[in-house]
């Protein structure tokens, strides 16, 4: 199942390889959303306020495995370009080894520190409670997002995309299946959508492990690559925590968000919480399809294909704003159907506070598409350091902009939803004015 990246037709060769990362991430949030939506439905605005809190909370905590996986990722699609298969042996072991331990230490801590995190984030009163059974059981699933990450992004960076789609798709049915049997008939309410996400994750986290131990043999490290060499070290060191920094600082603004949202009570965290599994839904295929052409471009850059990077580039650039385009026009026009997806129709402020959201993020998804792209393209020429940049830009004005702009009573809420577009639209440019400046330099 694996697939040479390196040789075919370009858009072809990468919509092949996208397709089933692009469906694996798009069930990756059926993990949430089935929360949500259950919860939503049954359990009234409260509990999918607090569900919608949590989930961008553990996003921005999970971000930092991923991140750590997705720069390692990168490491290993340049040494499969090159055909060094010693030299992946070895990194994958570092790798799991640095990767696996930050996960243990980071499950402790979120469950030491789980009252500490409540109170930064502002959490509502009236919501604590809920919240705080909800977070203590889904915490003890972030080591099997490590899992299946790890293996994830190896199986991909040797052209395997499907394989991570299968073991998604299971885990998305049993998480569904799990939500209606813990919430709907035993009645275990919140705690309930919390033990079918542990539960599902630790399928797609144990399954993918065992099964590429199994199929990629030539893989398994001997004794020789057990010996840690610091050339190894730090090339992980510095591709995973690049990824790790631009992947959690990304989230953590969205955490910041969220704290300030939380300020202007229940039904704005309510809208906040359905409207933004909705955005995340709509604009991730253009997300994963940027992680895949960071592989595509890893694979070539390491093979040393200068040309087909550049026509990758073009094609991807192509491809992802054309599939914004037609996104944002279906999520403009159908914001409120989207919002009561979640919600009852009689919670007529939080919907129409979701719509407002939505309206203004879906008019903008091209902005966020290209910057995808743009990460991806610095990672894969072995500049990880540039997303870093990027996200930093594309933070610090969405986070200065949303609490200069809230506090005004006129615009209050709605000038949070107005920074985010404004600080991709900044990102974007930046990052086009460094490739431009590059192949000027390089020509």
């Amino acid at each position: 199942m694996n697939k040479d990246l390196t040789t075919g037709n370009v858009a072809r060769t990468m919509l092949a390889f996208a397709g089933p990362m692009i469906v694996g991430n798009l069930l990756q949030q059926c993990y949430n959303i089935a929360d949500t939506l259950i919860v939503g439905k049954y359990l009234g605005a409260d509990a999918l306020a607090a569900v919608g809190s949590a989930y961008t909370l553990m996003t921005f905590l999970t971000s930092i495995l991923i991140g750590l996986c997705m720069g390692s990722g990168a490491v290993f699609s340049l040494q499969y370009g090159r055909r060094d298969l010693r030299s992946l042996r070895k990194s994958l072991v570092v790798s799991f080894g640095f990767t696996g331990g930050i996960a243990v230490v980071l499950s402790a801590l979120a469950l030491l520190l789980v009252d500490v995190i409540l109170k930064v984030m502002q959490v509502p009163a009236e919501i604590t409670g809920m919240m705080r059974e909800y977070v203590w059981i889904v915490f003890w699933g972030i080591f099997f997002v490590f899992l299946y990450n790890f293996f994830a992004y190896l199986l991909r960076a040797l052209g395997n995309s499907f394989v991570p789609l299968c073991f998604l798709g299971i885990s998305a049915v049993l998480n569904i299946g799990l939500d209606l049997l813990f919430v709907m008939r035993f009645e275990w309410e919140i705690a309930g959508a919390a033990a079918a996400t542990v539960a599902a994750q630790c399928f797609s986290g144990v399954g993918i492990g065992i099964y590429t131990w199994f199929h990629e043999k030539s893989l398994r490290p001997g004794r020789k690559q057990l010996r840690v060499e610091r050339e190894t070290v730090s090339e992980i060191v510095r591709f995973s925590t690049a990824s790790c920094i631009q992947q959690s600082v990304m989230n953590f603004g969205i955490l910041m968000i969220q704290g300030l949202v939380n300020s202007f009570g229940p039904a704005v965290m309510a809208a906040f919480a359905a409207a933004v599994k909705i955005d995340s839904f709509a604009y991730m295929p253009a997300q994963e399809f940027g992680n895949a052409f960071s592989l595509f471009i890893s694979q070539n850059h390491g093979a040393g294909k200068g040309e087909r990077v550049k026509e990758g580039t073009r094609a991807a650039i192509r491809i992802s704003v054309l599939f914004c385009l037609i996104i944002s026009a279906a999520v403009f026009v159908s914001a409120a159907s989207l919002m009561q997806i979640f919600v009852r129709a009689s919670e007529t402020e939080i919907i129409a506070k979701g719509v407002c959201y939505l309206r203004i993020e879906g008019a903008c998804y091209c902005g966020i598409g290209v910057l995808f792209l743009l990460y991806g393209y610095f990672r894969g020429i072995g500049k990880p350091e540039m997303s870093i940049v990027l996200t930093v830009i594309s933070l610090g004005t969405r986070v200065l902009l949303a609490y200069l702009l809230a506090p005004i009573p006129p615009i209050g809420e709605i000038g949070i939803w107005c920074a985010i577009p404004i600080g991709w639209i900044l990102a974007d440019l930046t990052g086009v004015l460094c490739i431009r400046k590059e192949s000027r330099q390089g020509g």
